[in-house]
C-alpha cells in the first residue's frame, strides 16, 4: 500500500482547514438568523406557531396572541384569554388580558424531547369575545442550543489489530454521544497525526455518527508493537464544542485465518411487542483453521453501547441474537450494533458483522385522555354557569396515542347526558359543549363518561369518568311557603313577646341563597308598622313591641319582604296576618236602666200582678264570643218577690206584692260573662211603688220559662207614623182632586156665597180674656179650617146652594173683602207694623174674633206643657206686637186628644162651617168630628173640605177627652198675603145648635 507523501498530507490538511472555516461561518450565520427570528409566529387558521430557545430565562416573551392574530381584547373584562392545561404546557404561561406568552421555567430540550429532531410544546387557548369563544391551537417549537459537548464512553480505549492485516482494514471505534440535535450535534471526528492510521466518519441507521479506524500502512510487529492516537469529536455549535478519547492500538502476532460471517451486515425487523427471549437473528461464522484456532466465539464489539447490551444478547457459542429486554417503538425505532466472531487461537483476529434492528410499531398503547376544563377548582371536575347558553365551551379533551400511523388515530365519544355533546376542534382534540339550557336547581351535577378509541387492530380504548358541576346564578327569588300566614296572638301580651317565625326558601346557593328579612313600610292606625312589631332580619322571627288590645285592633297585617344576597337582588313578599285573640278582660257594662253611682230607680204599680215585667236590664261587653255571652241574676233581694230572666235580663214580679207606696225595695242585679274567669258587674235597682192602673198590659212568664210576646214601643211608634204619613199623602191627593173639580163647578155656576158675619169690633175684650184664662191646652201652628159643621145661632145662609149641597167657605178676593163679606175666613198673625188682622178663636161652643194686636193674646208655645203661663208671648206687655219677625204659620191650641194623637206641632182643628138653610147642607157639629180638613193655601180662591176617617185605634182616647171643654184654636193661612185691617173684615160668630 502506498503511503501519502508529506506534501500530500499538508495539502489535504489545508483543504480540510478551509472546509472547516467555511463550515464554521455557515453555522454562525445560521445561528444569528435563528436568534433573530426565533419568535416569529406563523398562523394557519386557528393554529399559531412560535419558536423559542431552550434554556431561555423565565419571563422571556414568546409572542402575543391578540397582536399576532389581530384580535381585539375587551377592556371591560379582565379575562380575554384562558390557557387550557394539557400534557406538556407547564413551561409556558398565557396572560389573560392580551394573550401574551411567556416562559415560566427553563426548558431543557434534551430532557423533554431527547433525540427527536423537532421538539414541540402544544396547548390550546380560549379567546372570549362578546360572550363567544374562539379556540386557538398554539405550537411552540423549542429550538436546540449547543449546550452539550460530545462525550466518549471512556477517556481511553484499546484496539487490537493483527500484524498481517491488509491495508484498508477497518476497526470500528466507540462513538461519542451528544445530546444536542441538528447542527449542534457531532459534525466531525479527527485523529491525531500518525503514519499508519486514519479515520472515516460514518452515519448509522439510528442517526449516530461514528468513526472507523482505517489502516493506511502495513504493520510490522517487530518494528513497532503499539500505537497511540487521540480521537476528537466536534459538534457544529457556535461556539463549537468537542470531546476526545485516547486510543491504544496493539499489533498482535500473525494469525493464519480469521472467522468469516455469511454476511457482513444484516437488517432485521423486530415488533415492539416481541417478548423477552425472542431470537432476532442466528449468526454463523466459519474459521478455516483447525483445532482451537478454528473454534469461533461470538460477542458484541467493544464499541457497542451499554443500552444495546441491556436490550440484546449474543450467545457466544451459537451466535444467536436474542431480545434481552422489551423494546419500545415510541422510545427508539432503530438499533445498530456490531457482533464480532473470533477464534480461540493465540492471536485471534476477529471479524465484525453489522446488524441493524428496525423496531416495528404495534398497537400496544391505548389513547391517553387529558380533559382541561374552562373553570375548575377540583381535579377531574369542570364547572360551568347554569346560565350558559347553548354551545358554550365546558372543557377541552386532548388525546394522545404514542403509536404511529393508523394506530395513533383516535376517536372520542361522550356518554352520560344529552345536555352535553362533543365537537371536534382539530385532529385529536375535542370540545365538550352544552347542548341544552341548564338549570342547577333541577340537575346540579353531571357524571359523564369519555371514551377514546384508536383505529388499531385490535382497537384500544381508554375510558375516563368526568364530572361537570353547575355554578349557581341568582335566578331564583326567595319563596315563601304561603302568601299569607295567619298567626293567633292573645291580647294583653307582654311587649317583646315572641310571635312567630317566617321562613323563605331560596334554591340558589351561597350569597344568592342567603336571605334577609325586613318589614315593608306601612302605616297602621296612624303609626308605622315598626312600632307594633319587630323583625329579626336573619332568622325572620317576629316580636311584639306593644301590648295588643282586641277591642282596639282585631287584625294586624304585617308585610314581610325576603331578599337574597345575589346581584341583582331578588325579593318576594308575604303577609303575616296577626289575629288578636280576645281575652276576658272587660267587665259587662249595664246600659239600661240608666245608672247613677251604680244604682237606678224604677217605678211600678203597687198592685202589679205576678209575672209583671218591672224593667229589663241591658248590658254590653266589649269582648266577643263566649267572653261576651252575658247572664243575669239577682245577687241580693231575690226573696223580696222579684226574679230575673238570666238570658234576657227582664225583671219580673214573682209573687203578689204587699208593699205600700212608702216602701222602697232594693234589689241587686249581677251581670256576668261566660269567660274564664268570669267577670261580673252589678247594679242596685231601687223599686218605688205608685198608685194607679198598669200603664201597659202585664207580661206574665209561663211556667215553661217562655215569656209572652210584648210590643216594642219603637215598633209601635214606627207603625203609627207610617200609617199617619200614608193617610196624609192620600188626603193630599184627594184634596187636590176635589179642589180641581169644585173649582171647575163653581166657575160654571157662578155662585156667590153671602155670609153675615158679626163685626169684629163687637167682641168684648173681657170676654176674650175669659177664653184665654180657661185655656188648658197648647198653642200650635194651625192649618185652615176643615169642613165646618153647621153651628147654632147662625142666620147666614148660602143663597147660591144648588141641589141641597153645601159649599165650602171661600176666602174672597180683595174686592170681595172690601165689601165686608168673608166666607169661612182663617187668618194669620200679623207682620210687625202691618195692618191688624183678625184672629178667630173657639170659645166654649162658638167662635169669637179678636184683634191680632190684642196684648193679652199670644200665639207662641213655650213648650212647657199645656199652659201658656210661661210662653214668651203670654206676658201682658204690649211689646210683643212691636217685634218685627218673618212670617209664621198659624198656630192651633191643641186639646188633650191631639196630644194623645201625636200631633204636637201641627194639629187639625174641629170642623166649623156656616149653617145652610137646607138640612142637607148643615150637618150637626160635634166636639170632634170624624172628618177633618187639611191645610189649604190662602192664595187659592176657594177651599174645599177633604174628609179623612179617624183611626179606630184611638177610639178609647177619643172617648176620654170627648167630655172636656174645647180649648181655643189659633187659625191662619200658610202663606202670608196682604192682610186687611180688622175694620175691613167681619167674621160671623157661630154657636152650637
Amino acid at each position: 500500500m502506498r503511503l501519502p507523501t508529506e506534501g500530500e498530507i499538508s495539502a489535504k490538511m489545508m483543504m480540510r482547514g478551509r472546509f472547516i472555516t467555511y463550515w464554521y461561518r455557515w453555522i454562525i450565520m445560521f445561528s444569528i438568523h435563528q436568534f433573530l427570528f426565533a419568535s416569529v409566529a406563523q398562523s394557519d387558521g386557528n393554529t399559531i406557531r412560535y419558536q423559542t430557545n431552550e434554556e431561555d430565562a423565565p419571563g422571556t416573551v414568546i409572542g402575543n396572541l391578540a397582536k399576532d392574530m389581530s384580535l381585539t381584547p375587551s377592556h371591560s373584562s379582565k379575562t380575554n384569554f384562558r390557557m387550557m392545561k394539557q400534557f406538556n404546557d407547564s413551561f409556558i404561561r398565557v396572560r389573560e388580558s392580551d394573550g401574551q406568552l411567556t416562559v415560566v421555567e427553563r426548558i431543557d430540550r434534551e430532557r423533554m424531547c431527547r433525540h427527536t429532531p423537532q421538539c414541540l410544546i402544544t396547548f390550546d387557548v380560549v379567546n372570549f369575545s362578546k360572550e363567544r369563544y374562539k379556540l386557538i391551537h398554539v405550537e411552540v417549537e423549542v429550538k436546540d442550543i449547543n449546550d452539550n459537548s460530545p462525550e466518549f464512553p471512556s477517556r481511553e480505549s484499546i484496539v487490537e489489530i493483527s500484524e498481517n492485516a491488509a491495508v484498508g482494514s477497518r476497526v470500528p471505534l466507540d462513538p461519542a454521544a451528544d445530546a444536542d440535535v441538528g447542527s449542534n450535534y457531532i459534525q466531525s471526528y479527527q485523529i491525531s497525526v500518525n503514519s499508519h492510521f486514519t479515520i472515516d466518519v460514518l452515519l448509522r441507521a439510528d442517526g449516530v455518527k461514528y468513526a472507523e479506524l482505517v489502516l493506511m500502512k502495513e504493520l510490522d510487529r517487530e518494528t513497532q508493537a503499539a500505537y497511540t492516537v487521540e480521537l476528537v469529536a466536534t459538534d457544529g455549535g457556535n461556539p463549537h464544542r468537542s470531546g476526545s478519547t485516547k486510543i491504544n492500538i496493539r499489533v498482535t502476532d500473525f494469525n493464519d485465518n480469521s472467522p468469516v460471517f455469511d454476511q457482513n451486515s444484516f437488517s432485521v425487523s423486530l415488533p415492539e411487542d416481541a417478548p423477552v427471549g425472542t431470537v432476532i437473528l442466528s449468526l454463523n461464522a466459519v474459521d478455516a483453521d483447525e483445532g482451537s484456532n478454528g473454534e469461533v466465539v461470538y460477542g458484541f464489539g467493544k464499541q457497542v453501547s451499554r443500552e444495546i447490551r441491556e436490550l440484546f444478547h449474543v450467545d457466544s457459542a451459537s451466535g444467536r441474537l436474542t431480545l434481552r429486554s422489551p423494546v419500545d417503538f415510541e422510545d427508539k425505532r432503530t438499533y445498530e450494533l456490531d457482533v464480532q466472531a473470533s477464534d480461540l487461537g493465540s492471536n485471534p483476529s476477529p471479524s465484525v458483522c453489522k446488524i441493524i434492528i428496525h423496531v416495528t410499531d404495534v398497537n400496544d398503547n391505548a389513547p391517553e385522555i387529558s380533559i382541561t376544563p374552562m373553570t375548575s377548582v377540583t381535579t377531574g371536575v369542570a364547572h360551568i354557569s347554569e346560565a350558559a347558553e347553548r354551545d358554550s365551551l365546558v372543557a377541552l379533551i386532548s388525546t394522545l396515542d404514542r403509536d404511529s400511523g393508523v394506530n395513533s388515530q383516535v376517536h372520542c365519544t361522550l356518554f352520560g347526558h344529552d345536555h352535553f355533546k362533543l365537537r371536534q376542534a382539530y385532529e385529536d382534540s375535542y370540545m365538550i359543549v352544552t347542548a341544552a339550557v341548564l338549570d342547577r336547581e333541577r340537575i346540579s351535577e353531571y357524571n359523564l363518561t369519555v371514551m377514546a378509541e384508536d383505529f388499531g387492530s385490535p382497537p384500544l380504548r381508554r375510558i375516563t369518568q368526568y364530572t361537570i358541576r353547575l355554578t349557581d346564578v341568582n335566578d331564583n327569588a326567595p319563596h315563601f311557603a304561603k302568601a299569607v300566614y295567619e298567626v293567633a296572638v292573645v291580647e294583653n301580651n307582654a311587649p317583646g313577646a315572641y310571635i312567630t317565625t317566617v321562613e323563605a326558601g331560596d334554591a340558589d346557593l351561597g350569597n344568592n341563597g342567603k336571605i334577609t328579612y325586613r318589614l315593608v313600610d306601612s302605616v297602621i292606625m296612624g303609626s308605622p308598622v315598626n312600632t307594633f312589631v319587630s323583625l329579626n332580619s336573619v332568622s325572620g322571627s317576629i316580636y311584639a313591641l306593644r301590648s295588643f288590645n282586641y277591642e282596639v285592633m282585631k287584625v294586624l297585617d304585617v308585610h314581610i319582604q325576603a331578599s337574597d344576597g345575589g346581584s341583582p337582588q331578588l325579593q318576594s313578599t308575604a303577609v303575616v296576618r296577626l289575629k288578636i285573640v280576645d281575652q276576658n278582660d272587660n267587665q259587662p257594662s249595664i246600659i239600661a236602666p240608666a245608672l247613677y253611682k251604680g244604682s237606678a230607680e224604677v217605678f211600678l204599680p203597687k198592685d202589679a200582678p205576678a209575672g209583671y215585667v218591672v224593667t229589663q236590664i241591658k248590658a254590653t261587653d266589649a269582648d266577643e264570643g263566649i267572653n261576651a255571652q252575658l247572664s243575669f241574676r239577682i245577687s241580693e233581694g231575690g226573696h223580696l218577690g222579684f226574679s230575673i230572666n238570666k238570658e234576657t235580663g227582664k225583671v219580673h214580679v214573682s209573687r203578689q206584692l204587699t208593699y205600700d207606696l212608702t216602701d222602697n225595695v232594693k234589689v241587686t242585679v249581677a251581670v256576668s260573662d261566660s269567660g274564664s274567669p268570669a267577670l261580673t258587674s252589678s247594679a242596685i235597682i231601687h223599686l218605688s211603688f205608685i198608685e194607679g192602673s198598669l200603664p201597659s198590659l202585664p207580661s206574665f212568664a209561663p211556667n215553661g220559662g217562655e215569656e209572652p210576646f210584648e210590643w216594642d214601643m219603637s215598633i209601635a211608634i214606627i207603625i203609627v207614623l207610617a200609617g199617619s204619613c200614608s193617610l196624609l199623602l192620600l188626603a193630599i191627593v184627594l184634596i187636590t182632586t176635589i179642589c180641581s173639580r169644585r173649582r171647575k163647578e163653581t166657575r160654571e155656576r157662578g155662585c156667590e156665597d153671602k155670609e153675615d158675619m158679626p163685626d169684629v169690633e163687637q167682641v168684648e175684650s173681657g170676654h176674650i180674656d175669659s177664653v184665654i184664662a180657661n185655656h188648658k191646652g197648647k198653642v200650635f201652628d194651625a192649618h185652615p179650617f176643615p169642613e165646618p159643621p153647621q153651628l147654632a145661632n147662625s142666620n147666614t145662609t148660602d143663597t147660591g146652594c144648588e141641589d141641597g149641597r153645601q159649599t165650602a167657605g171661600i176666602f174672597e178676593s180683595n174686592s170681595r173683602v172690601a165689601e165686608g163679606k168673608l166666607k169661612g175666613y182663617s187668618t194669620l198673625p200679623g207682620y210687625g207694623k202691618e195692618t191688624v188682622r183678625p184672629i178667630t178663636i173657639w170659645k166654649g161652643n162658638s167662635f169669637t174674633t179678636i184683634s191680632a194686636r190684642d196684648p193679652h193674646i199670644s200665639g207662641k208655645d213655650s213648650g212647657k206643657g199645656d199652659s201658656d203661663f210661661n210662653d214668651s208671648d203670654s206676658d201682658l206687655s204690649a211689646d210683643v206686637h212691636k217685634k218685627e219677625s218673618p212670617p209664621m204659620n198659624s198656630l192651633w191650641a191643641c186639646t188633650s186628644e191631639c196630644k194623645v194623637l201625636g200631633h204636637s206641632d201641627r194639629c187639625w182643628s174641629p170642623s166649623a162651617t156656616r149653617p145652610n138653610t137646607s138640612l142637607a147642607c148643615a150637618p150637626h157639629l160635634s166636639t170632634f168630628s170624624k172628618t177633618a180638613s187639611l191645610p189649604r193655601d190662602s192664595r187659592r180662591e176657594n177651599y174645599y173640605p177633604a174628609h179623612l176617617n179617624k183611626p179606630t185605634g184611638l177610639q178609647s182616647v177619643y172617648e176620654k177627652v170627648q167630655h172636656q171643654e174645647f180649648d181655643y184654636i189659633l187659625v191662619g193661612p200658610q202663606t202670608p198675603a196682604r192682610i186687611q185691617e180688622a175694620d175691613e173684615i167681619s167674621i160671623p160668630e157661630y154657636a152650637n145648635s
